[in-house]
């Protein structure tokens, strides 16, 4: 119940004009060679549990969706050195998170975010970056 109101907390949240429809999106591959590239900063915006179970992309920035609104919006203008203009790329299990997401952030003025949406398990956007065999860091220590 608390993870569906942290949801519709942020969900609540006045959004920009023409930020309604949550976009672009990424594969998981071209997300893993971007960040690999240093094109964008990768953010995995699962829980601890999850990627303690999983891992998680190699270099990947790491915030809780649950700790709220706040929480995600500190950590990831932390990650990016306060550049609102900075590409970064969000993943979750199954891009249902990084869509709530993308639009939180879109609305508090980033400019380049991309969705993961096929995410770490996959949905209809893909099979998901296990699936796909990529690369993972252990997070034992999360």
């Amino acid at each position: 119940m608390k993870k569906l109101l942290l949801i519709a907390s942020i969900l609540a949240l006045p959004l920009a004009p023409g930020t309604g429809r949550a976009e672009p999106d990424l594969s998981a591959p071209d997300a893993l060679a971007a960040a690999g590239e240093g094109k964008l900063r990768l953010i995995d915006i699962r829980t601890p549990q999850e990627w303690r179970q999983t891992g998680v992309a190699p270099g990947a920035g790491r915030v809780d969706f649950y700790r709220g609104p706040e929480v995600l919006l500190s950590s990831v203008l932390q990650m990016v050195g306060g550049d609102k203009n900075a590409p970064i790329a969000l993943i979750c299990r199954t891009g249902n998170r990084t869509t709530t997401a993308q639009k939180f952030l879109q609305a508090q003025g980033f400019t380049r975010v991309y969705n993961v949406r096929e995410g770490m398990a996959g949905s209809a956007a893909g099979p998901g970056w296990l699936k796909r065999n990529l690369p993972v860091e252990s997070c034992a220590q999360c």
